[in-house]
């Protein structure tokens, strides 16, 4: 009771703050039940002169601190929760808070690296960049004789317990709504503050997102087009990652792209078939691709860094994702719909013509057009609509993905509004295919089945041991351990023999059972 009293108590003043700065105004009373019209019009009283001006929802966000700062940027990678045009505006929240001050960094750094700044590095300037979890500082590092500059990131003191707060309260208000709202269920609010827990939670152990980095330059080592920081492990722990500073030249800064005659519709083709060439082959991609993230340098390469929110797909996911974009690109939207049920991801009750047909009102519009002629707001409209339509449920690592394509689609129009992204994205698919979907990853396919197979028939002998050994035992205490009767003992001897005979059966059966999987993979 009491902390539902406390939780109430903080959600009634983030209210306040969202009131204050005019986020209810924007709210349509009439889908708003009677009693919820009559809270709308209290919140208009206290609403401050001039909250009518510009983005109302990302000021109140701000006012409420870090936490809600990174819901709002969570929430807007997922318009089928919160609607496309709240997305789109929330897609503007910039994380960017005051920086704490120089000498609290520095004490971060010292207890973390366990020595003072002025061993660690041989200098450390004042920060660069502040966001809600962490800051940046450039710094130099001595090797071999040899000063080399680094970007140090820094977390934020104390920011943790703010969070596990806040998000207690973000919890607490999405167990309510699905407590009384079928809406909220199908959407799995739950869910979705679960993922952006452990999303902040890795974000806040600088560790993680190294060995993300480490990772991606171990994936995209051959890459000609893509490359990232090299991290600095002796100076990386808990809650300091020291990283190259990389002196390329940002997407977002189009003044100096200009200057350097960087091959601008070039440089959108790399954005898009770098980020399908990690989703696709390595299952692992940033999806946190905005210009700012992004830069091109010397060699014409592209640079990633801010490795705080990474996307993750299986080969499930990635075969669904090759065949959907293989489907739109080649126009066979029957077979975009048969994907989606093979997937699981639309019920079976479903009609895949009636889900086919509504695949071709998404995909027909946006044929034979220029990247600057796609509306993907609209696009993303009717692919939500589709979502409640057929009772498909919130697949998150998917929507992260679909959001994350519709930022590098942004970020590539910027260099040439021509540009088509389906047929960008031909060759990436078509190569991902054929290696995986072809004779060739059929093969390697059925051979990595039958290692599977061989691993769990090497198993069974093991098995068939231990399953013998209770049956002994059971024997041993029936025969010497315990004192029963007559009639206990016959009913316990047919038990037993029944038990026997039930081993044998459960192992005959595995063995067809993994017979038929190894011919069937073939």
């Amino acid at each position: 009771m009491i902390s539902a009293i406390t939780h109430i108590a903080r959600l009634a003043r983030a209210g306040f703050v969202f009131a204050r700065e005019g986020v209810f105004g924007v709210v349509d009373p009439s889908l708003v039940p009677p009693p919820g019209q009559l809270a709308l019009r209290l919140a208009r009283l206290v609403e401050r002169p001039g909250a009518k001006s510009g983005p109302r929802l990302t000021r109140a966000l701000t006012r409420l601190g870090p936490a809600y700062l990174k819901l709002g940027q969570f929430l807007a990678t997922r318009p089928d929760v919160v609607g496309v045009t709240m997305a789109r505006d929330l897609e503007a929240l910039q994380d960017r808070l005051p920086p704490f001050s120089q000498e609290e960094a520095e004490a971060v750094i010292a207890t973390a690296l366990e020595r003072p700044v002025a061993q660690a590095f041989a200098s450390f300037g004042p920060s660069v960049a502040a966001a809600s979890i962490a800051q940046v500082h450039r710094g130099e590092v001595e090797r071999n004789g040899v000063l080399q500059q680094v970007a140090v990131k820094v977390l934020r003191p104390n920011v943790a317990s703010r969070f596990r707060r806040d998000l207690g309260d973000f919890f607490f208000v999405a167990h309510k709504a699905e407590a009384h709202s079928a809406d909220a269920r199908r959407l799995r609010l739950v869910e979705v503050i679960n993922t952006m827990s452990r999303t902040v939670a890795m974000e806040m152990d600088l560790r993680l997102e190294a060995a993300a980095l480490s990772e991606m330059a171990e994936n995209t080592s051959d890459d000609p087009d893509f490359r990232v920081p090299t991290v600095d492990w002796d100076r990386t722990a808990h809650n300091v990652l020291t990283m190259e500073w990389i002196d390329g030249i940002a997407l977002n800064d189009h003044a100096r792209l200009e200057q350097s005659q960087v091959d601008l519709p070039d440089l959108g083709r790399k954005v898009i078939q770098s980020f399908l060439r990690h989703a696709l082959r390595d299952g692992f991609f940033h999806a946190d691709m905005h210009p700012g993230n992004l830069f091109v340098d010397d060699a014409g390469r592209l640079v990633a860094v801010d490795f705080g929110i990474m996307g993750r797909l299986g080969m499930k996911e990635r075969r669904f994702l090759a065949e959907i974009l293989l489907g739109f690109i080649t126009r066979d939207y029957r077979r975009v719909a048969e994907v989606h049920f093979e997937a699981g991801y639309v019920p079976r009750h479903h009609s895949v013509e009636n889900f086919a047909q509504a695949i071709r009102a998404i995909g027909e519009p946006i044929h034979n057009r220029t990247a600057e002629e796609i509306s993907m707001a609209k696009l993303l409209t009717l692919l939500l609509e589709v979502t409640g339509l057929f009772d498909m449920q919130t697949r998150p690592e998917l929507i992260l993905l679909q959001k994350t394509m519709v930022v590098v689609e942004g970020v590539a129009r910027g260099f040439d509004p021509k540009l088509d992204m389906w047929k960008t994205a031909d060759p990436v698919v078509r190569e991902w295919i054929e290696l995986n979907l072809g004779p060739v990853g059929r093969i390697q396919g059925a051979m990595a089945g039958a290692g599977e197979i061989g691993r769990v028939l090497a198993g069974l002998p093991a098995i068939v041991s231990r399953t013998v050994a209770v049956l002994e035992q059971l024997e041993d205490m029936t025969r010497e351990g315990l004192t029963l009767s007559e009639d206990t003992l016959a009913s316990m001897g047919v038990a037993e023999s029944r038990w026997r005979t039930l081993a044998h059966w459960i192992i005959a059966g595995t063995f067809i059972a993994l017979a038929l999987a190894f011919f069937h993979s073939f």
